[in-house]
């Protein structure tokens, strides 16, 4: 039984994973992370295995609900190889642990080329060929993230729920179109770019929505970083 665990920016997500299933999974946001306490009270997983990108006061904030269960962690860090992939960072380290980990997830569902996007705080873009290899990504502000900082950075256009529209009339709707269509955009101009036969895997809080506008074939996974640290579990057991 393995506790895969993506700590993120704003928001933590957690999954048991056994005998090829997910038994139980949840999500907190990361200022709350006590929580966990009563959600994992019961829990007993052979290996723990951790994505963190909150940065040093989210790991003492979990590495104290660990020791109280007696559980002890593995926290992933991107390497030169792992699993089948092939980590073309300059250095390999400085790539993100949950990036990696969704690498890793994408070509555990694929094992061949795909575009891995996953669309959250910031919406990551990560070209993985066909023999395993990632040759890099790019990294644009989410959808969310976009919507904000036009509402805090212009006078004028506040942030309220717009839909999108194929001929935006209104200030909401505009803005909801524009940011939708930016995602989408990004997202298929680097597409265009990948061997032939490949398929874009999209994963994040943010995906579906974006999904709806892509006009490539497309493959939603709800826990795709989750899977990928699954894998990098199963490896670290053999």
């Amino acid at each position: 039984m393995i506790l895969a665990v993506d700590c993120g920016n704003s928001r933590l997500k957690w999954g048991l994973h056994e005998n090829g299933n997910w038994r139980r999974t949840g999500t907190v946001p990361v200022p709350d992370l006590a929580r966990l306490e009563k959600s994992w009270k019961r829990l007993a997983p052979d290996k723990v295995v951790v994505a963190n990108v909150a940065g040093p006061s989210a790991r003492k904030g979990l590495e104290t609900i660990f020791a109280r269960r007696s559980m002890v962690p593995a926290w992933v860090k991107a390497k030169r190889h792992e699993c089948g992939v092939t980590n073309g960072y300059g250095q390999a380290d400085q790539l993100g642990a949950d990036r990696w980990a969704a690498l890793i997830g994408a070509w555990s569902i694929l094992r061949g080329p795909c575009l891995v996007v996953t669309a959250g705080t910031a919406t990551t873009v990560d070209f993985l060929r066909g023999d395993g290899r990632f040759v890099g990504g790019a990294i644009l502000p989410g959808l969310e993230l976009m919507k904000r900082s036009l509402a805090r950075n212009t006078a004028g256009l506040a942030l309220a729920r717009g839909r999108f529209s194929a001929e935006p009339r209104n200030t909401a709707d505009a803005i909801e179109t524009g940011c939708l269509l930016a995602q989408a955009g990004a997202i298929e101009r680097a597409f265009a770019t990948m061997e032939h036969g490949a398929a874009c895997v999209l994963a994040g809080g943010a995906a579906r929505r974006i999904a709806r506008h892509l006009s490539i074939p497309v493959r939603l996974v709800d826990n795709l970083v989750l899977e990928g640290l699954v894998r990098i579990a199963e490896g670290a057991l053999k």
